[in-house]
């Protein structure tokens, strides 16, 4: 694991930008390289920037984050974003996942938490904390759709690995818990992309979770 990720911030909020960027520069794991406040600066920026993570905020003048992540992916395909959010983004958060970010970080969220979604995401994985998946629950009424066509397109080995990836475990952490391989798993992880149409585990979680095929 490298000792330092380099990162780009992007949010309209000059005050919670900078206290962004002194959290992460002070605690060692972090450097922020360059930072933006919308998504057109951030594209200018990005032409020499190289970070290894994205600081991405949803709502911004100009161009908001929506716009930005898209734009940037079609020709930084590699790029890991993890979305900045607050509690009434709900509606965004699927179009933010369309457009390919790797998490999603609360605004709020203390300095373990930062970590962990950094680190998280930096590996390859993706990061959306319990809190968050808990208002979305709590919000979705007007996403809901009927669920029993959704529950029947999966194996029950294939929803018992949903619902454990739901609950946010790893693909090591899964294949202990069914004893199973992990190429296994992985395996079944794959299966429930392709049947479900998702693009990452992320979008996985959000059609679980929008189709109430699994409970939290």
């Amino acid at each position: 694991m490298k000792s330092k990720y380099k990162l780009v911030l992007v949010d309209d909020h000059d005050i919670l930008r900078e206290g962004l960027k002194f959290t992460l520069n002070g605690i060692g794991f972090a450097e922020v390289i360059a930072e933006a406040s919308n998504g057109k600066e951030f594209l200018e920026i990005m032409q020499t920037a190289k970070p290894d993570i994205v600081l991405m905020d949803i709502g911004m003048p100009i161009m908001d984050g929506i716009e930005a992540t898209q734009t940037i992916l079609n020709t930084m395909p590699e790029l890991k974003i993890i979305a900045l959010t607050m509690f009434g983004d709900e509606e965004y958060y699927f179009k933010m996942v369309h457009a390919g970010v790797r998490g999603f970080l609360l605004k709020k969220s203390g300095i373990d938490e930062l970590e962990l979604a950094i680190k998280t995401v930096a590996q390859g994985e993706n990061y959306f904390s319990n809190e968050l998946l808990r208002n979305i629950i709590l919000n979705i009424s007007r996403h809901r759709v009927k669920n029993s066509t959704e529950k029947q397109l999966l194996t029950k080995r294939e929803l018992e690995v949903l619902q454990q990836i739901c609950n946010g475990l790893s693909t090591n952490e899964i294949a202990e818990k069914l004893n199973n391989s992990p190429k296994t798993i992985e395996g079944h992880r794959n299966n429930l992309l392709a049947k479900t149409n998702s693009k990452n585990t992320i979008s996985l979680v959000l059609y679980a979770i929008k189709n109430k095929i699994i409970s939290l």
